[in-house]
């Protein structure tokens, strides 16, 4: 059920006879374009995400409980 090589040389043929080679040429141009685009936003998307998560994974855990319960007991005194 999916597009045939028939049927793809058909559709790009009656594109070819719409827009001109010079246009299906910049159509292309400017689709591959913004395909790399967003490849690229999607890879600094997951690298940044990454790179908070190791920063993360870096970072001492604190006992924040501990600390909490000190100041109150001083804020009661």
């Amino acid at each position: 059920m999916g597009i045939g090589f028939r049927e793809l040389l058909i559709i790009l043929a009656i594109a070819l006879l719409i827009f001109g080679a010079k246009k299906l040429r910049t159509i292309g141009s400017d689709l591959g374009a913004a395909v790399r685009g967003f490849k690229k936003s999607m890879s600094e998307g997951d690298t940044e995400e990454s790179g908070k998560k190791l920063a993360q994974d870096e970072r001492p855990d604190a006992d924040f409980s501990a600390k909490r319960d000190s100041a109150d007991t001083t804020k009661n005194a």
